[in-house]
């Protein structure tokens, strides 16, 4: 057997062009095979970009036992991908005798790791039509324990009826769960018969490869949507065998058909009948690229497979192997999507113009719709994150966010900022201030990583991992300028930075809703969608861009605020006092704060004043503390709404249902000195139009109806004669008769001289 040294292989993988698994993967694979630390370290140090002093130290000590399953082979598989041959390889195809293994080398204390190697088709059937080796009720067992767990409830099938001439299951049984099952074929001697039923010796038996509710065998009865079956009845098994091998597919279960095929239960960890079939469809489409004729009509997650441990033709259905290829599905997923070209295939609009798919639900109706993104850009103290906060939980509890209805469902919100403790008080003051009951606090998941936070490409592998089988509607990741990777001002690094939200978005099927900064500077000269600080990428990206900008308050407009804000603290605290409120204050007098501080003087006693003296204080400062803001919307899914005005009262944001904030100008339109020269044209426009006005009543009035000369309107107007000279020359309808000193209408200068 060759001998292969894992230093050797390690020199010719370029750590610069590993992504951020297969470096942590390397690390593990030397840590099983007993190399210390420093080796990994060593090799890591050759990636100056990326390389952090005591990384490895640190990641070494939360590496497990030797029993991972990454190990040398896995570290071969890395240096093949990365162009390294080893030196025995051949120009040939690998016979059914060749040995598929890696031996570590002799200074290195380890085990012997070999990938999953061919198995011999003909010898195994050659000793099993002699019944050598094979222990029919070993399999079985082994096939439930790998599959079920002891609670599941099994279906299984050993009759069968004619149907055309052919010979098909019945619908079987499935009231006993696997461990009744796994007891019973303990104890019964070796008759498979005696547990499940006869079966005819021609058929064989069958078994479902999910488990079921225990109330039927349909689709809707299967509880738990683990596996699906891959089997192909066009290609000689050694194909079948040689394909399923290389894709390196996450087999639980290896069973002969006892006739043509081989059926590879696979593990798909669906968390739904609609993920089911998506990744089925995903598993067939791989199977297909790679050479293997796959039979389609086992999309089902009830169909049925062959049960290994019985006979069919004097042929063993033979489990084969189980637990074989990668460990899962996600690593097998993300493996195969490296290595093949997995870009959907063109359509031609013909195709589906009668069958267009279905535009993904709104999440925030007229906003934004689900697995969609949004950013939501604005300057500090816009109350980003609060009105984030307050989004997640107009989602949880199904009620609008900023006037806009939401889909209810579940949200996972991520912290980058806010301490923990912190983290749940605002959103614990938030809930109360939105006047929300909080029936649904389960749909709202926190995640907080301040401290822990790392760039959104190592980020978002593991967000998905861990929210794949929550069903979250949104993720919400607050703010973005913890996690960016590279420079902010680039679009080509920006691009690749957002692309990682559309990962999160197709693999989840959740909307991510992100917040980011505004520029430095006055913002007003700019468009909504190029206030966001860095490249313009940040704003083209997004399905939904909001953006916050704040509204400039007049004196009048705070005093008319604090005037309501008193009046109510009085009518509130009256009303709880006073018995006959509504004889002593009229509807018109709550709309005044003289005339409710004199009601408040005359019908409280002397300590009820002072507290309600503190009540309207109180109100007041909170007023003052008040700031108003504009939201405007730039949506690729949706018409473009008109921009909302809101106030945001610490915590929450409020909607202007006054219209109150309608007409003021965003602080910051203008910078001041911007604003200054704005007046001063203004102005000026006014005069010049104040001037001709004067200067055609002059025309008319200076010399008794006769046109005048520019010395006769100068001493009429009150103005130099070059002043005058020069008014002349600019207004629109008069001129000068050069010919005679008079000013005149355009319209008779050219009536006079023939011009036109």
């Amino acid at each position: 057997m060759q001998q292969i040294d894992l230093l050797e292989i390690l020199r010719a993988i370029d750590p610069s062009a590993c992504d951020y698994l297969e470096w942590v993967q390397v690390g593990m694979a030397l840590h099983a095979e007993g190399y210390a630390d420093s080796v990994w370290d060593d090799w890591s140090r050759m990636d100056a970009a990326r390389y952090h002093k005591g990384e490895c130290a640190k990641k070494w000590r939360t590496f497990g036992s030797t029993d991972t399953q990454v190990k040398a082979g896995t570290l071969v598989e890395i240096a093949k991908t990365h162009g390294w041959q080893p030196a025995h390889v051949v120009s040939r195809a690998m016979s059914w005798e060749d040995e598929i293994s890696y031996e570590l080398d002799s200074a290195v204390p380890g085990k012997v790791v070999a990938p999953l190697a061919v198995p011999d088709y003909n010898a195994v059937v050659a000793s099993l039509a002699a019944e050598e080796n094979w222990n029919p009720i070993d399999e079985l067992i082994t096939y439930l324990r790998t599959l079920f767990d002891s609670t599941d409830n099994v279906g299984y099938v050993t009759q069968s009826f004619n149907s055309d001439g052919r010979k098909l299951p019945t619908k079987g049984h499935c009231d006993r769960t696997a461990g009744e099952l796994i007891d019973k074929l303990q104890g019964c001697a070796g008759d498979i018969g005696a547990v499940f039923g006869d079966y005819d010796p021609d058929e064989g038996a069958w078994i479902r490869f999910n488990p079921l509710d225990g109330k039927g065998v349909k689709n809707e009865n299967v509880t738990a949507f683990n596996y699906a079956l891959v089997e192909s009845d066009e290609m000689s098994i050694e194909k079948q065998l040689e394909v399923l091998t290389q894709m390196e597919l996450p087999i639980s279960c290896l069973v002969h058909s006892g006739g043509k095929s081989i059926h590879a239960i696979v593990k798909v960890d669906a968390a739904d009948a609609k993920e089911y079939r998506q990744r089925v469809d995903y598993l067939y489409e791989a199977c297909t690229k790679h050479g293997f004729t796959v039979d389609k009509q086992n999309r089902n997650p009830s169909r049925l497979s062959r049960m290994p441990g019985v006979s069919r033709r004097g042929v063993p259905q033979k489990l084969l192997a189980v637990n074989i290829g990668l460990k899962d599905w996600n690593t097998w997923k993300q493996k195969h999507e490296a290595e093949t070209d997995e870009l959907p295939e063109p359509e031609t609009l013909a195709s589906v113009w009668d069958n267009l798919p279905p535009l993904s639900p709104p999440l925030i109706d007229g906003v934004l719709r689900q697995g969609h993104k949004m950013l939501i850009a604005g300057p500090s103290k816009a109350g980003k994150s609060f009105a984030l906060i307050e989004m997640c939980i107009a989602i949880a509890e199904g009620v609008p966010w900023m006037g806009y209805s939401c889909s209810q469902g579940s949200v996972l919100y991520v912290n980058l900022e806010l301490d923990r403790a912190s983290c749940l008080h605002r959103f614990k003051d938030v809930y109360s201030a939105m006047r929300v009951k909080p029936n649904n606090l389960k749909n709202i998941t926190i995640w907080n990583l301040r401290g822990r936070s790392v760039p959104l490409d190592v980020l978002a592998p593991i967000l998905i991992r861990r929210a794949l089988k929550k069903r979250y509607l949104a993720v919400i990741i607050d703010p973005i300028y913890k996690i960016i990777t590279g420079d902010e001002n680039s679009a080509d690094q920006m691009s690749k930075f957002c692309n990682q939200f559309d990962k999160i978005c197709t693999e989840l099927g959740s909307a991510v809703v992100y917040c980011h900064h505004h520029s430095k500077g006055g913002q007003g000269q700019k468009r909504s969608m190029d206030r966001a600080s860095g490249s313009g990428v940040f704003a083209r990206d997004p399905d939904a861009l909001l953006d916050i900008i704040e509204l400039e308050l007049t004196d009048a407009l705070v005093k008319q605020e604090g005037n309501k804000a008193v009046c109510a603290a009085i009518c509130g605290y009256l009303k709880a006092q006073v018995k006959n409120y509504v004889e002593e204050v009229g509807q018109d007098d709550e709309l005044s704060q003289t005339a409710m501080t004199e009601h408040a003087k005359r019908l409280l006693d002397d300590e009820q004043y002072k507290e309600c003296c503190r009540l309207l204080n109180a109100a007041d400062r909170a007023v003052q503390g008040k700031t108003a803001w504009r939201i405007n919307f730039t949506l690729r899914e949706y018409a473009r709404p008109q921009p909302t005005n809101v106030w945001f009262d610490y915590p929450v944001h409020r909607l202007d249902e006054s219209g109150s904030l309608a007409d003021l100008d965003s602080d910051g339109e203008l910078p001041p000195y911007m604003k200054a020269t704005e007046k001063r044209k203004e102005n000026a426009k006014k005069n010049r139009d104040k001037n001709a006005e004067n200067l055609k009543d002059a025309v008319t009035n200076s010399n008794y109806g006769e046109p005048p000369t520019i010395k006769q309107l100068s001493d009429y107007l009150g103005v130099s004669e070059r002043t005058c000279r020069r008014r002349v020359d600019s207004h629109p309808t008069l001129t000068l008769d050069k010919t005679n000193g008079r000013v005149v209408s355009v319209i008779t200068f050219n009536e006079r001289y023939g011009h036109s």
